[in-house]
């Protein structure tokens, strides 16, 4: 990456910067391969963060069906991660995971399941075959103690798991149905709906070596660290995140030699080396000394994130992008990548992450107001529906973290916080997925490589050029939804 004119000598956010179109040969977006440069093995380079608000099952299985990696927060017991690997793992990589029910389950139960998926529909199941289906349409006006099998429609669109996405989506549209049930041997294999089946030809699912959808967990760098990076990397994770907000001190360097040996220990077993990133940090000298720790990817960002009050509580941080471009060259001169983590809140602000040399983009609140997050679908005063989110510093979060300490320590550690405990993340009505904000993304970001004249992201990096603007240039950029 290049600047149009010689840069400030002050930091920059991803806001005073903006890109300057190339000559290009890129004759469509299709064209632009995004798969990550970090050593992941992402085909998309998009990180869920590892907030409990945010990252469980439902991300990780949506997300990496679409080439991203979510990472499971440190806080979830690692026997209970392993539980969601193995279900992640045993997902099916290109169709949704349905919503199942039995044919006496009630409608109101039914309609409560409706939001942890964006597929829109309950399957009444019976001995694995389906019989029905319930949306929200069928149970309008239904007493919510009715049984599903007296609302659900019989009208079935049933496919064998090798008919093709375009064969499915010319299926539902002749037949007015919105989704497909894959049914494999007399047994429910999974869902298809119309856009899904336009976005299984557009993106590559993340796999590991078995063809398993990939996913990732983190750990702190308190209590006994090499033991739950073991029982982690056993349980099958693809990537261990060491994480604390302030990776350059001697207790994250200490916490990562321990878990490096661990990862090499069972490698040498027979096992894969997994990838190990560490962070946060957001200078050259906290990477070199994360990589000397033995870090494959440093995680790079302290105070930019949605959720965080670090900087207004302390002063310490540093804009993001100034962060992600010294701490990107850092990385590349040894070898290893950086995952540009927080500040992002625009697909144009993935774009300047990735053009100043991040591997993967880290986005955490963005995603939180998704049906696919982990928190409960709520509803406002006004019917608006929200997700609640908080962030890994904050008291709620601290108190998660020290729950099997005595009510005193929980207390007094629950004084020292530097993140928002509770926060309404709404859901977009129009884009209530996080496929949805996926798709915008990529959009951007492949639009952005084509401007830069670029077919992947490392041509992006290289290519891209990049100038400074006053924030009346960033306003002029803002579309208007109504006129002036």
């Amino acid at each position: 990456m290049r600047f149009l004119k010689t840069p400030p000598a002050h930091d920059l956010t991803y806001s005073d910067v903006f890109m300057v179109p190339n000559r290009s040969s890129i004759t469509s977006r299709l064209d632009v391969d995004l798969a990550s440069t970090d050593g992941v093995g992402t085909t998309l380079p998009i990180v869920v963060a590892n907030m409990t608000a945010i990252s469980g099952r439902r991300m990780a299985e949506t997300v990496a069906r679409r080439g991203g990696v979510a990472i499971i927060p440190q806080d979830i017991p690692p026997d209970v991660v392993g539980e969601t690997v193995d279900k992640v793992k045993g997902a099916h990589p290109v169709f949704d995971t349905p919503i199942s029910v039995t044919p006496h389950t009630t409608v109101g139960e039914a309609m409560s399941l409706l939001g942890k998926r964006a597929h829109g529909v309950v399957v009444v199941v019976e001995d694995g075959r389906p019989l029905g289906t319930v949306s929200e349409a069928d149970a309008t006006g239904v007493d919510r103690f009715a049984q599903v099998h007296e609302v659900m429609s019989d009208d079935l669109a049933i496919v064998s798991p090798d008919t093709s996405p375009e064969a499915i989506f010319d299926a539902l549209t002749a037949r007015h149905l919105h989704v497909a049930l894959i049914v494999d041997q007399d047994r429910l294999l999974g869902v298809m709906t119309r856009r899904h089946a336009i976005r299984s030809t557009l993106y590559r699912p993340a796999l590991d070596p078995d063809g398993k959808l990939i996913i990732g967990a983190a750990v702190g760098i308190n209590g006994d660290v090499a033991g739950r990076a073991e029982s982690l990397l056993s349980s099958g994770v693809d990537v261990l995140v060491i994480d604390t907000a302030h990776g350059h001190q001697e207790k994250m360097i200490t916490s990562l030699k321990a878990v490096r040996e661990v990862r090499d220990r069972l490698a040498e077993s027979g096992g894969r080396r997994i990838p190990l990133v560490a962070g946060n940090v957001v200078s050259a000298e906290g990477v070199a000394d994360l990589i000397d720790g033995g870090a494959d990817v440093i995680k790079v960002g302290v105070g930019p994130g949605a959720m965080c009050t670090t900087r207004m509580m302390t002063g310490v941080g540093r804009p993001q992008f100034s962060a992600v471009l010294e701490c990107a060259e850092a990385a590349r001169g040894a070898g290893r990548a950086i995952w540009a983590d927080g500040g992002v809140r625009y697909p144009r602000d993935v774009a300047l992450a990735l053009a100043a040399g991040a591997g993967s983009v880290m986005i955490g609140s963005w995603f939180a107001g998704t049906y696919e997050s982990t928190g409960n679908l709520l509803a406002d005063a006004e019917g608006r529906m929200y997700k609640e989110s908080y962030g890994m510093a904050s008291a709620r979060a601290v108190k998660l973290r020290t729950r099997t300490q005595s009510g005193f320590e929980r207390a007094r550690a629950g004084l020292f916080e530097e993140g928002i405990s509770s926060s309404r993340m709404y859901l977009d009505p129009e884009r209530p997925s996080v496929e949805d904000l996926i798709d915008s993304i990529v959009a951007g970001v492949r639009s952005s490589c084509t401007y830069a004249g670029a077919s992947n992201l490392e041509e992006f990096h290289r290519l891209a050029t990049v100038g400074v603007q006053s924030s009346s240039g960033y306003e002029e950029g803002r579309p208007l939804h109504a006129s002036w």
